[in-house]
This record gives structure tokens, sequence and C-alpha cells, in this order.
């Protein structure tokens, strides 16, 4: 196989600010694998919180390209397996490349993704769009900015139910709640009714990613369903979630790609765990890949928040919960 890749900064039309900070720009890495006549095409971005940088994945590849290259692809999930020894320390890389495998490997089946993974039919739930933390007035100037009948609002403010109580004052749509890990436990409790009362639907990692003993105490309490993030990375964490969470959110990036997100799919379906499929702040490219998993969830948060720019685009469109492929050749992402 040939391995290429390309680093870019994704630009924001606004700065996104969440619990953990605020950044301008998206850095990403992009990264193909070619075999005979077919490409396929993966992506990672950096995320500062998990102490990822594309330079270090740049210089992950570096070193092992030509393991990267000479492996006897056949299908996805050796693959898989193969990286993932290869790139013990880096989930994020091992996700771009299994990304790309699986995309390579459409392509040689003539296949789409879905129909590889065997995906139920129809399109999926609809996908939120993400309004980051901002004054009160610029949260509704962002969301009468983007008409969409779900809005998933970032907390972690002192005036969390200021903004909550003027953002519902202005939309009928359905309303999420993201914390980011971002709430005490008392805080998490005095909001909870409040919320239910907006009709706030769920509220993802109210607590930090590893205070099980404060999730222990609000799964029991909370009028609303609760869904791990930060505290649901790898596949081991699935199980431990189920007894302090209602739902979990599985990410490509942060679980090491589509190999792994769909085995995290089974074992949450087993527990009983609804499922979200989230993004990363991904490109074109990240998001399409999900997008063919949308069909095993029960809740979507798969939108690109607000990009002005558009690396590496793809024939992919979301149009509330409509993916459509346009032709017919190049239909796989």
């Amino acid at each position: 196989m040939q391995l290429r890749y390309w680093p870019h900064r994704l630009k924001f039309h606004y700065p996104f600010t969440i619990s953990k900070g605020t950044k301008t720009h998206q850095p990403t890495l992009l990264v193909s694998l070619s075999l005979a006549k077919w490409t396929g095409y993966g992506e990672a971005p950096a995320i500062t919180y998990y102490n990822i940088s594309v330079e270090q994945m740049i210089a992950d590849l570096e070193q092992k390209r030509a393991s990267v290259e000479k492996f006897a692809f056949t299908d996805p999930e050796r693959y898989w397996h193969y990286l993932h020894h290869l790139f013990p320390k880096n989930p994020f890389l091992v996700c771009a490349l299994d990304m790309a495998g699986w995309d390579l490997y459409g392509k040689m089946k003539n296949l789409p993704l879905r129909s590889l993974l065997k995906a139920p039919e129809g399109d999926g739930p609809l996908t939120d769009y993400t309004i980051g933390i901002d004054t009160t007035e610029k949260m509704v100037e962002k969301m009468q900015a983007t008409t969409w009948p779900i809005y998933k609002i970032k907390v972690g403010t002192p005036d969390d139910m200021v903004k909550l109580e003027t953002i519902r004052s202005h939309t009928d749509a359905r309303l999420r709640v993201d914390a980011n890990a971002g709430w005490s436990l008392d805080t998490a409790l005095a909001l909870l009714p409040a919320l239910q009362k907006l009709g706030v639907e769920l509220v993802e990692q109210p607590l930090a990613k590893d205070d099980w003993e404060g999730m222990r105490k609000l799964y029991e309490l909370s009028p609303i369903p609760l869904f791990a993030d930060e505290s649901c990375v790898e596949e081991g964490d699935v199980q431990r979630c189920a007894h302090f969470f209602h739902g979990i959110n599985i990410k490509l990036t942060k679980c090491s790609g589509i190999t792994v997100a769909r085995r995290m799919i089974a074992k949450a379906k087993e527990l009983n765990l609804q499922i979200m499929l989230g993004s990363m702040n991904e490109s074109t490219v990240g998001t399409a890949a999900l997008a063919h998993l949308l069909p095993f969830a029960d809740f979507s948060d798969s939108s690109r928040i607000g990009y002005s720019s558009k690396p590496l685009s793809l024939p992919f469109v979301v149009l509330l919960n409509i993916v459509t492929w346009p032709g017919k050749i190049n239909k796989h992402l």
C-alpha cells in the first residue's frame, strides 16, 4: 500500500468554547491508503485534553511508515489489530488509518461502508447542532444563525441556567446539554430538575470522568438520562458505564476507529445502554465515515460545527437526517 497524509487547520466561524477551554481552529490529520486503483481516506483531529497533536501523529507515521505500507491488506479488521500493536499509544492515529482501511475495502468490494457493517435500514437519528459556551446573547445569535431541529448546548459556567432559559425562550427545538465534565455533584443535582422543566432530553458527561462515586449518586437521582463521553473512551469502558450512565457517546477518534466502534455498539446494546454517535470536530472525511454507522444509534452528534473551510471535500452531504452520496462511483465516504 501507499500511505499519504495532509495536516490541516480547520477554521471555525466562531471561537468554540467548552468547559475545558476555547479554540478558533481545529488541527487535523487526513490520511490516505492506496492499493492498485483504489484509495481510502481517513482522519484524526488533534484534541489537546487527550494529549494528541498532529505533530506527534506525523512523527509516529514517519517512524513506522514502512510497516504501515508493507501490510498485506485483505480486510480492515485484521489491519486494525496490526495497527493497534504498531501504535499502542496513539489511538487517534489508529483511527485515521482504520477509517482509511475500511474506505479502501469498501471501494475494493464496490460496497458502501454501511453495507459492510450490515447496518440496519434507514438513515439513523437526526443529528444535533452544537452551540459552544459564550455570552448569552452570542449563544442565541449562533442558534438563530443555524435553524436546526436539535441543539446541543455546551455548559459549565456559573450562569448556565440563565443561558439555557434564554435559549429555550427563543426556540421550540429539542435541547441537549453537554457539561464536558464541568459540573460538581452538587451543581448537577441542583440543575437537573430545572433542566427537566426546560425539556432538556439528556445531559452528557456532567461530572469528572473518574468521579464514579458522584456518578453513582447522580445516576440514582437524575430525572434526565445521563450519557458518558470522557468516561467512555475505550472498548473496556462500556461495561463499567452501564452502572453509572443511561447511555454512552461513541466517537471514532477516541476509541481508535470503526473496528472498535462496532464492538462498542454491540456491547452497549447487550447492556441496554442507549447509543450516541459523536464527532470530535472532524472535517467531511471523518463525518462521512461516522454517518455510515448512524443507523445503529439512538442519538447523533455528528454535525460539523461551523467551519469556514472544507479540506478534501468529498461527495457527501448531511441534510438533517438525510445522508446522500451523489453518483455511483465515490459513494463509500
